[in-house]
């Protein structure tokens, strides 16, 4: 899991395939958040990682959500992205730039808001969202590996509409295991989905 040692909370990962400087990024989805997030920080003593708190869900579709308890969230680059190790050809190009777009406290409503952040984000830059791990495995571990789990996950992502990919990696020493990267149709199907869930 590439993501997971960066919050405590679940993380997803925008692929993009465009090349476009980080800089231009914010520069564009700043104004943006700043209409329902507040505050909406730079922190440059971590590298430039923008911060921020939703204030309003309503504008990425979470009408009556209250967003009081939730904790902050975090959008930073990718620097592993493209990887070496990461099989590419279920996509014309690979990506060319990779965002982290991070939840910085775990639990149910963190989810939801990261899915429906994550779903907003991918729309305005045109990216696919990286899971970071198999959707719907019970456990994200590499070393507990259980066919009957991972063919059960297979079909739950399969049972929804959009284009989702599985993309393969290296695990360091115990072989290959994928993530799913999928578009933005995908991901608003299993935003509706009874079991969503990110991975972490």
């Amino acid at each position: 899991m590439r993501f997971g040692g960066i919050v405590s909370g679940p993380a997803v990962g925008l692929w993009i395939f465009e090349p476009c400087a980080f800089e231009d990024i914010l520069a564009g989805v700043v104004p943006w958040l700043e209409t329902f997030c507040e505050p909406v920080e730079t922190e440059t003593e971590i590298g430039g990682d923008l911060a921020f708190r939703v204030r309003d869900a309503s504008p990425l579709g979470l009408q009556g959500f209250d967003s009081a308890g939730v904790g902050g969230f975090f959008l930073s680059e990718d620097e592993y992205l493209p990887a070496d190790d990461e099989d590419y050809s279920a996509f014309p190009t690979p990506p060319v730039q990779g965002l982290v777009l991070s939840a910085g406290c775990s639990g149910p409503e963190n989810h939801l808001l990261l899915g429906h952040l994550a779903l907003a984000m991918a729309r305005r830059l045109g990216a696919l969202v990286d899971f970071d791990g198999v959707l719907g495995y019970p456990t994200p571990r590499d070393e507990t590996r259980n066919e009957a789990d991972l063919a059960e996950a297979r079909a739950l992502v399969a049972s929804l509409p959009g284009k989702v990919a599985e993309v393969s990696y290296d695990t360091g020493g115990v072989g290959r295991w994928f993530r799913h990267v999928g578009d933005v149709d995908f991901m608003a199907a299993w935003l509706r989905h009874p079991d969503f869930h990110l991975v972490k």
